[in-house]
């Protein structure tokens, strides 16, 4: 039997998680930016695994409906060669937010935070999250 399905090109699956990203950083579901570009939310889906590739007329017009620029798709894709050291630890910190804000309980929390306008509190918050953290490594 011949295996006969192209893999998805690593940007494509790049530029798709960046959608997806986006997407629900804004609290939008993919049949609200279906019918925003005027196509089905199952196109939505197989743009964000990179099953499909997204032409740039496409992709222009979901940046403009993200609120972002066409740029920000393409922050930390594979092939990136960070220009120095600073560059490098730059980008693994971004994929770690990126990591962080693609779970349901990083967005979650990202909502939850943004909306405490003390700054005291937030501060307080950042505290015992670390506390939690130094506390699990001793476990």
């Amino acid at each position: 039997m011949i295996e006969n399905k192209k893999k998805p090109n690593p940007i494509d699956i790049h530029v798709g998680s960046r959608i997806r990203l986006r997407r629900t950083m804004l609290g939008m579901s993919q049949e609200k930016l279906g019918e925003s570009l005027g196509i089905t939310f199952q196109q939505i889906q197989k743009y964000e695994k990179g099953t499909n590739r997204v032409g740039a007329s496409r992709l222009q017009n979901i940046s403009s409906i993200l609120n972002v620029p066409v740029s920000f798709f393409f922050e930390d894709a594979p092939g990136d060669q960070p220009v120095n050291q600073a560059g490098m630890a730059e980008a693994s910190s971004s994929n770690y937010v990126v990591d962080f804000l693609s779970s349901s309980e990083g967005l979650q929390l990202n909502r939850a935070f943004v909306k405490i306008s003390d700054p005291k509190v937030r501060r307080k918050l950042v505290d015992l999250v670390k506390a939690l953290a130094a506390e699990a490594d001793v476990e």
